[in-house]
């Protein structure tokens, strides 16, 4: 190979070395540092209206700018983007569970009247993020009636 090609391909090889380099410098990081993300959001739906007329509150939400899942402790609020569950309390108190899914929460058992659902979203430390309620009003519900009666 004479010293001209080769001069033209080793000019080749730097310059897409360098246009490879350009175009990864200029894509964004593949997940943001966990300072610059936006804040945790909660979309609460009203309850399912077939279901309470049964006695049953079942609460569909949405999540935004964090994942519902089961994973706790110091080093899962250092995970990108963010992660972390439901907690959920019922009339103040005294008990509140955590929900570590995406699925809506249900609860059974209340007796009719008015009732207070909180929902707050927590990082994997327990530390609330933000957090909604919810007043629902849980009918009087007659004995249940055979098909036929």
């Amino acid at each position: 190979m004479s010293a001209r090609c080769t001069f033209l391909v080793a000019s080749m090889s730097a310059m897409s070395l360098h246009t490879g380099a350009m175009a990864q410098a200029a894509r964004p990081p593949a997940v943001l540092p966990l300072a610059s993300e936006p804040p945790a959001r909660l979309a609460i739906y009203p309850p399912v209206p077939e279901a309470l007329a049964r006695g049953v509150i079942i609460l569909q939400f949405r999540t935004e700018n964090l994942r519902t899942m089961p994973v706790f402790g110091p080093k899962a609020a250092e995970v990108s983007p963010h992660i972390g569950h439901l907690h959920v309390t019922v009339d103040g108190g005294p008990a509140t569970w955590a929900h570590t899914s995406e699925d809506p929460v249900i609860i059974v058992g209340l007796p009719p009247g008015p009732h207070k659902v909180r929902l707050e979203l927590a990082d994997p430390t327990h530390r609330i993020l933000t957090g909604e309620t919810v007043d629902v009003t849980v009918p009087e519900t007659g004995p249940a009636k055979r098909p036929g009666r």
